[in-house]
């Protein structure tokens, strides 16, 4: 099986890159499913509900979210009504009613299952997040017994926790692809137990900007400590990710980090 995981939609962008470059993607590499990370599609920090549906209308078969899950109230009000849609398994306590969930079982065409898992690392002080390590196993062999063909989210701030995370579910899963710091790493790599790693992804949107925001912004945020996410870059847009191949037990047979650079709008 063919996955291909788009690295993080950073605003209009990252959407429009999508747009352009997804589906020569999908045709040239034969794409069976297609996992998009959604957490900054909608103004650079977190998705909305009309973002969402679109992401999934132009070829998403799974959106991932992360620590911006809940930043937009009309995806949180209708979660249920966009299944494709996950957040991170471990944020809150089982029974506190938070909308939405971590992973899902979703259909590839023929008789062919993929599962789907997206985990938050343990460095977002803002949220609540249960560490993700706790019940990984358990949780894995549970997913492993529907199919073989798991691909894991962790979106994580820290190198060093990603790589630990990434040994603890070696030979569990098919892939983890590290998230959320929107800059494409050069650790691609099979684990010896035949999962595919990297540690960031990177990020769908400009790559002449601050992790897909305007340079300038990013700069007098520092400067001043007033945050300004409303001027969205758009120079150099590229999609970026990642393909992976598995055989059918669902191990690793290979990794390659995408980038796809397509011509800037006329804004």
């Amino acid at each position: 099986m063919k996955f291909l995981y788009v690295a993080e939609l950073v605003g209009k962008a990252g959407i429009y890159a999508l747009k352009q470059a997804l589906p020569i993607i999908k045709k040239e590499r034969a794409v069976d499913f297609t996992l998009v990370c959604a957490d900054g599609a909608t103004g650079g920090g977190g998705l909305g509900r009309n973002h969402a549906a679109y992401i999934h209308k132009l070829g998403a078969d799974a959106i991932s979210t992360g620590e911006c899950c809940f930043y937009k109230k009309d995806l949180v009000e209708h979660w249920a009504a966009l299944p494709y849609v996950l957040r991170p398994h471990n944020l809150g306590s089982p029974g506190r009613g938070i909308p939405g969930l971590g992973w899902r079982i979703f259909k590839t065409g023929g008789e062919q299952r993929a599962a789907v898992l997206v985990l938050l690392g343990s460095n977002f002080n803002r949220i609540r997040e249960n560490n993700p390590f706790e019940g990984l196993e358990e949780l894995l062999q549970k997913l492993r017994a529907e199919t073989p063909q798991i691909i894991v989210d962790f979106h994580s701030w820290a190198s060093g926790e990603k790589w630990t995370f990434f040994t603890a579910a070696d030979g569990l899963c098919s892939a983890v692809i590290g998230s959320h710091n929107r800059v494409q790493t050069a650790d691609a790599r099979i684990l010896p137990g035949g999962s595919a790693v990297i540690c960031d992804a990177g990020r769908t949107g400009s790559t002449e900007s601050v992790g897909g925001a305007d340079i300038a912004e990013r700069i007098n945020e520092y400067l001043t400590g007033i945050p300004n996410w409303t001027k969205e870059a758009w120079e150099r847009p590229e999609l970026q990710g990642v393909l992976v191949e598995t055989d059918p037990q669902g191990r690793a047979l290979g990794i390659e980090p995408l980038r796809f650079p397509v011509t800037p709008a006329k804004i």
